[in-house]
C-alpha cells in the first residue's frame, strides 16, 4: 500500500474523498459546458481542465467562514469549494436572470457570490491582485482574523497589478496567500516568452515575502503550502506567493484554436499527468477509493450535472429592460 500522505497533515480520507468528488465535479460540469458550447446552447467557455487540483487542494487549506477568495476565470474548482452549486455555474454559462455572478450581464466565469466570500471578479486580467490586497488591509486594520485568497495566471505575473499588489502587500505584512495557477500558456504565449527568471516564486524576495514553485498537479501538495501560508498570514507574519505548475489541458477559450501554437502530442502527453487521474489512482494505491465507489462517485455527480444542465437550459432570460440595472442610477 502506498504511503499515506495526506494523514500526515491531518487530512481525514473523508476529507480527501470529498477533496477528489469536487475535482471530479469541476471537470465533469467543464466537460459538459463545452458540450453544450459546441452545440450552439451556451456562448462560451473558459476552462479549468488540468487545473482542478491546484484549485481545490487550495480552497480546502482556506476557512470558508472567514476567508475571502478572489478567483481568476478558470478557477471553477475554488467557487465550487467556497459554496457556489452546479446550478449556480449552469445558470452563468446559459446568461440566465438567476444567475449569481451578474444576472445574466457577464461572461462565464466571472464569479462573485458575497454569501460564500467570492469577491467579484472583473475582465481585465489581474485586477482582483489589489482587490485583494485591499480587503487583507480593511481585515487588518479592523482586527478580523481573516486571509485573502487570490489566483492568477503566469501572464498576469507580469502585470503591474501584481507586482503592485505584492509590494503593497509585502511592505505592510497583510495576510494574503499570492497564488499562481502556471499552466505554461498565457494565451498562446509559451513561459519561456513571458518570463526571464525560472520561477513566478523568484519574484517573492523582491517584496519581502516568502515564494514556492510546487506541483500543480497534486492536491495534497498544494494544501500544505496554502495551509502554512494562510497560518503565516494569520499570525501577521504576512504574504505568501505560491505557484502551482500543471498543464491547461484544453483550448484558452472555446474562442481559441490551440493548434496553432502547441502540438496535440504536446497535449497528449500531459494528459498522461491529468490530476483527476492521478489523485484518483493515488487514493486507490492508499485504500481509500475503489472501482465501485469510483463509480459511485461519478454516477453521482452525473446526476448534479445533468440536473443543473436541464435546469438553467429551462430557466428564463434576464428582462431586456434589466440590462443596464447597476450601471445608471434608478430615480
Amino acid at each position: 500500500m502506498a504511503e499515506n500522505r495526506h494523514a500526515t497533515l491531518g487530512l481525514s480520507d473523508e476529507k480527501v474523498l470529498e477533496m477528489y468528488e469536487m475535482m471530479l465535479l469541476a471537470r465533469r460540469l467543464d466537460e459538459r459546458m463545452w458540450l453544450l458550447n459546441r452545440s450552439g446552447k451556451i456562448p462560451f467557455v473558459i476552462s479549468c481542465q488540468g487545473q482542478e487540483a491546484a484549485q481545490i487542494g487550495a480552497a480546502f487549506a482556506l476557512d470558508q467562514e472567514k476567508d475571502y477568495v478572489l478567483p481568476y476565470y478558470r478557477d471553477l474548482g475554488v467557487v465550487l469549494t467556497f459554496g457556489m452549486t452546479a446550478k449556480e455555474i449552469m445558470l452563468s454559462g446559459f446568461a440566465k436572470a438567476e444567475d449569481p455572478n451578474s444576472g445574466g450581464r457577464q461572461m462565464p466565469g466571472h464569479f462573485g457570490q458575497k454569501k460564500n466570500h467570492i469577491v467579484t471578479g472583473s475582465s481585465p486580467v489581474t485586477t482582483q491582485v489589489p482587490h485583494a490586497v485591499g480587503i487583507a488591509l480593511a481585515g487588518k486594520m479592523e482586527k478580523q482574523d481573516l486571509v485573502t485568497f487570490v489566483t492568477f495566471g503566469e501572464g498576469s505575473s507580469n502585470q503591474g497589478d501584481f507586482h503592485e499588489g505584492a509590494n503593497f502587500a509585502g511592505v505592510h505584512k497583510l495576510p494574503v496567500i499570492f497564488m499562481c495557477e502556471n499552466n505554461k500558456y498565457a494565451i498562446s504565449v509559451p513561459v519561456e516568452k513571458q518570463l526571464a527568471c525560472a520561477n513566478v516564486s523568484d519574484r517573492a524576495i523582491g517584496y519581502g515575502m516568502p515564494g514556492f514553485t510546487i506541483d500543480g498537479n497534486d492536491p495534497i501538495e498544494v494544501y500544505k503550502y496554502v495551509k502554512e501560508a494562510a497560518e503565516r498570514g494569520r499570525r501577521g507574519e504576512g504574504p505568501t506567493l505560491i505557484e502551482t505548475v500543471s498543464y491547461r489541458l484544453t483550448p484558452h477559450s472555446s474562442d481559441d484554436d490551440d493548434r496553432s501554437y502547441r502540438s496535440p502530442d504536446e497535449v497528449q502527453k500531459a494528459k498522461t499527468n491529468d490530476p483527476i487521474i492521478t489523485f484518483g489512482a493515488y487514493l486507490k494505491e492508499t485504500g481509500v477509493m475503489n472501482d465501485e465507489l469510483e463509480k459511485e462517485i461519478n454516477d453521482r455527480i452525473m446526476i448534479q450535472v445533468n440536473e443543473a444542465t436541464d435546469y438553467a437550459e429551462n430557466a428564463p432570460y434576464p428582462n431586456p429592460e434589466d440590462a443596464l440595472t447597476f450601471v445608471y442610477a434608478q430615480k
